[in-house]
């Protein structure tokens, strides 16, 4: 599957996906649909619907925002050095869509690797387990649980 930016799909956007995506703002903290979110399936990129996170790899960190331990296909994730709002973080943007997701951190649950990708809400689509294989990501059903 092509995944790729169209000005098409930025137009579908919400004025906080386009802030978010586009303009690489942050959600408040709790108010994203997906904190709490618990269902199975994954999490794609809203622009540009490439494969990002699995449900399997979310976890409750209390930060405010969906975290999760690692990308579901990290060619999928670029990792970029933000020095925004007086500090140093490493900014996460989809590499296809080049959506601003979120951030990455250092302070995960260890023996899942120690890594926490804090993402806004807005940023992503969930696709549900059952509807995986209809919407062609089929391939990724062995990483959900």
């Amino acid at each position: 599957m092509a995944y790729q930016k169209t000005e098409e799909a930025v137009r579908r956007l919400t004025p906080e996906q386009f802030r978010i995506t586009q303009q690489s703002g942050t959600e408040r903290p709790g108010t994203g649909e997906y904190n709490d979110h618990k269902e199975p399936g994954i999490y794609v990129d809203i622009v540009s619907g490439e494969p990002l996170f699995a449900s399997s790899d979310k976890f409750e960190s209390g930060c405010g925002w969906p975290s999760f331990t690692k990308p579901i296909e990290p060619a999928h994730v670029s990792e970029l050095r933000d020095s925004t709002h007086g500090m140093i973080r490493t900014e996460v943007r989809s590499t296809h869509g080049d959506s601003h997701l979120g951030h990455v951190f250092n302070d995960g649950p260890i023996d899942r690797g120690g890594l926490r990708y804090c993402i806004n809400s807005a940023s992503l689509r969930f696709v549900h387990r059952d509807a995986m294989e209809a919407e062609g990501y089929g391939a990724y059903l062995d990483q959900v649980e």
